[in-house]
């Protein structure tokens, strides 16, 4: 089993950056440095699966408190890299943080993802998530 830790350091976080990248690609690597250390100080962590010396999977997560759910480890970010993908290292990631929910209390987890992401959908189904909202949103 690969071990998956918390990325605090700048080196971290930059390790990360190619993984996200595939999920978040109009990110340069010094916006995603600077937006990760923003949101850490808001309470977003992220976690790094490390396999072999590298970087196979990252998941972005805050824990909060939401007035409809209660307390819940919400996941803003989580993606495999390509050439890694069906391998497990994202169910490992999914059964974590799941973990990590439950030892912090949360009475919910929950992530939203994008309509066009079919193969991520079809994964999370088979991980046990389920349909239970629509987001929306608008830009400005």
């Amino acid at each position: 089993m690969a071990a998956i830790q918390l990325a605090e350091s700048k080196e971290q976080i930059r390790r990360c950056f190619p993984v996200m990248h595939q999920l978040r690609p109009a990110l340069t690597a010094e916006t995603f440095v600077n937006r990760i250390e923003q949101q850490q100080s808001e309470g977003y962590r992220l976690a790094f699966l490390d396999h072999e010396g590298s970087v196979a999977s990252v998941a972005g997560f805050r824990v909060m408190h939401v007035l409809w759910s209660g307390k819940t480890l919400y996941v803003d970010d989580l993606v495999t890299d390509e050439a890694m993908r069906s391998h497990g290292f994202g169910a490992q990631m999914i059964a974590w943080l799941i973990a990590l929910a439950r030892e912090e209390g949360c009475e919910t987890f929950s992530l939203d993802s994008g309509t066009h992401r079919h193969e991520a959908h079809a994964f999370y189904f088979r991980q046990g998530l389920r349909i239970s909202d629509f987001h929306f949103r608008m830009r400005l």
